[in-house]
C-alpha cells in the first residue's frame, strides 16, 4: 500500500462551517481573539480566555464533517493514509479517518496549566460542556484547552516531519502556507514524489514548486484529486 500523507488546514473545515484562521474575515484578523488565544490571556485573562474557547467548543459540536472530510476517510481503503492537521477540530475523527497527528491540539480534549504537563492530565471532555474556572487537571492545576497557544511550541512537529519524510504521495489541502511551522512540511517531503495542493487560493511559485495546485475549494477539489490519483 502507498503512504498518502495529507496536510490539512482550516479550509477544508471551512465547508462544514467553521472560520478560517488567515485572510479576509479570518479569526486571527479580530485583535481580540489573537489576545485570547495566547499564554497571556491564559495566565492573566482566564475567565475570559475560557470563555472564547468555551464558545469555540459549542460551535464546533454543532457542525459536521463535509465530503472532503469523508473521502480522505474512504481512501484508506486503497492507501496506508497519515492525515496532519493544523486544525483542532475533530471533523477528520467523526468523518472515519483513523490516523490523525494534530500539530495544534483538539478542541475535545483538556489538560492542566502546567507547561510541561504530565500526559495523564490530557482528557476527553465533551464539546458542549464548559471549561470552568477553578475546575482542576490530574495535576492540581487549572484546567484549559488541550490546544496550543501563541506563545507555545508545537509539540508534534518532529513525528510530523517524520511523516512527511515517509510519503509516497504528499497532498496540501486548505492552507495558505503562511502557518509556520507546518509549512515548513512541505520541504520534507521525497524528491519526484507526486505532490498536490488544493486550495481556492493564490500562491506564491516557489511555494508551488513541485505541487500541482487544483484551484478550487475542498470539497470541489477532493473527487479532482481522486481522479488523479487513480490515474498514477
Amino acid at each position: 500500500m502507498k503512504h498518502l500523507v495529507i496536510l490539512t488546514g482550516a479550509g477544508i473545515s471551512k465547508e462544514s462551517g467553521l472560520a478560517t484562521f488567515r485572510g479576509k474575515d479570518s479569526m486571527w484578523t479580530n485583535e481580540e481573539w489573537v489576545y485570547l488565544a495566547s499564554t497571556d490571556a491564559l495566565i492573566n485573562d482566564t475567565q475570559r480566555c475560557l470563555d472564547f474557547y468555551n464558545y469555540r467548543r459549542k460551535q464546533l459540536s454543532e457542525v459536521e464533517p463535509n465530503h472532503a472530510h469523508k473521502v480522505l476517510a474512504e481512501l484508506e481503503k486503497k492507501y496506508k493514509v497519515s492525515i496532519i492537521t493544523q486544525n483542532v477540530d475533530d471533523l477528520h475523527e467523526r468523518a472515519g479517518s483513523t490516523n490523525v497527528l494534530h500539530l495544534h491540539g483538539e478542541l475535545r480534549k483538556v489538560t492542566g496549566s502546567n507547561i510541561p504537563n504530565d500526559s495523564k492530565c490530557i482528557v476527553e471532555k465533551k464539546l458542549d460542556e464548559p471549561i470552568l474556572i477553578g475546575e482542576k487537571a490530574a495535576d492540581g492545576s487549572q484546567l484549559r484547552p488541550y490546544v496550543v497557544f501563541f506563545g507555545e511550541s508545537v509539540p508534534n512537529m518532529k513525528q510530523a516531519e517524520r511523516i512527511a519524510q515517509e510519503a509516497d504521495i504528499f497532498v496540501i489541502i486548505g492552507t495558505s502556507l503562511q502557518v509556520y511551522p507546518a509549512a515548513y512540511l512541505k520541504e520534507m517531503v521525497a524528491w519526484m514524489i507526486p505532490c498536490y495542493i488544493i486550495d481556492p487560493g493564490d500562491f506564491y511559485e516557489q511555494d508551488l514548486y513541485g505541487f500541482e495546485h487544483i484551484k478550487t475549494t475542498a470539497v470541489a477539489g477532493i473527487d479532482i484529486l481522486k481522479r488523479k490519483l487513480a490515474e498514477l
